[in-house]
């Protein structure tokens, strides 16, 4: 039941963002940030962890899940460290997934070039 679960999250998700960039004038910029802040805000009331619960990796692919492991890095890190956990937390559970979209960019830059 748990792959039925992270389908139909992972796909309302992508129905949501689809009918939005075909309702409105955002970009897919716009949508991609969007989910992320909406991502930390379920997170921001512990609902983001009960949809993990009932959707399990499902959950965890989309960007909201981004936004998810900002907010959550960043309450854990200030629980610990005051204030100055807020940024330092932020960074610590996305920093892979950071550093990894910089370092594929860079080299995929270096293979195709962009059309005129």
């Amino acid at each position: 039941m748990i792959y039925v679960n992270a389908f139909l999250f992972c796909g309302i998700v992508c129905v949501i963002g689809q009918l939005i960039l075909d309702n409105t004038k955002l970009t897919p910029g716009h949508v991609t940030s969007l989910f992320v802040v909406l991502g930390a805000f379920l997170d921001t009331f512990s609902w983001y962890d009960k949809i993990i619960l009932w959707a399990g990796g499902g959950a965890m692919v989309p960007i909201t899940s981004f936004g998810h492991l900002l907010i959550h890095g960043a309450m854990k890190a200030a629980s610990e460290y005051g204030f100055m956990g807020l940024l330092m937390g932020m960074f610590d559970l996305t920093a892979s997934g950071i550093s990894s979209a910089i370092i594929f960019s860079f080299f995929l830059s270096l293979l195709f070039k962009p059309k005129d």
